[in-house]
């Protein structure tokens, strides 16, 4: 039927001009055409190159550090989390386990409108979660912590007799129900292992830096398969 409709089409088609090539219905079937873009497809690429130009010209990302402290960073492009390793004492191996942001915190019911206000100028405090493992030996020592932009704060605490523990020698203790002297103890277990305040703020620029990144990595792959 297409071949059909080709050739009636070529019938009717005046004749070419003399001294102009005429092309067969051949050529013409062999012919390639280019296919259009679509206005929507020009309105997104123009809407994707500016928001490229606005991250890589007035926020541009910085190199992420392979560091910070006694900690060295592994990051991976992509992944929705970054990894920290460090050494203490010679005895302990540190592994921390960091999110991208995963929540922020919101005033409570009963704030007042001035704190709502506030809340509202200063913008959202986000949120990120931290599990952090202190192997000694045999012995595994587990932390689940939320790092807020100045502030880190122990939710639960685990103990792992090693690696291939079985389930029944894996016990967690909700860190608020702790003894004031067991919560202390903690605290400073951590801290002497740079598991602080500091780290947290470091985490929540990393993050915020590795978020910009990760968004202009999309951007730029959702260009190329646009232009395509």
């Amino acid at each position: 039927m297409a071949r059909a409709l080709l050739r009636r089409a070529l019938s009717l088609a005046p004749a070419a001009p003399p001294g102009l090539p005429s092309f067969s219905s051949s050529t013409a079937t062999a012919t390639a055409v280019a296919p259009l873009r679509s206005p929507f497809d020009d309105r997104l690429l123009r809407l994707l190159r500016s928001e490229i130009s606005y991250i890589s010209d007035r926020r541009p990302p910085y190199r992420p550090p392979t560091s910070f402290k006694s900690f060295a960073v592994e990051d991976r492009p992509g992944e929705q989390w970054v990894r920290l390793r460090a050494a203490h004492g010679g005895t302990d191996e540190i592994k921390i386990d960091a999110t991208l942001f995963d929540g922020a915190a919101e005033p409570g019911p009963d704030a007042s409108l001035f704190h709502r206000v506030e809340a509202l100028e200063q913008g959202p405090r986000l949120h990120l979660s931290l599990i952090v493992e202190v192997a000694r030996a045999d012995r595994v020592l587990g932390f689940i912590c939320s790092a807020w932009p100045d502030d880190l704060t122990i939710r639960h605490v685990l103990t792992l007799r090693g690696a291939g523990a079985a389930a029944s020698d894996r016990s967690w203790r909700d860190f608020a129900k702790l003894e004031p002297a067991e919560r202390e103890a903690v605290k400073k277990f951590l801290q002497e292992r740079e598991v602080d305040a500091e780290l947290a703020e470091f985490l929540h620029e990393y993050v915020a830096n590795k978020e910009k990144m990760e968004m202009l990595r999309w951007l730029k792959t959702v260009e190329s398969f646009v232009e395509k």
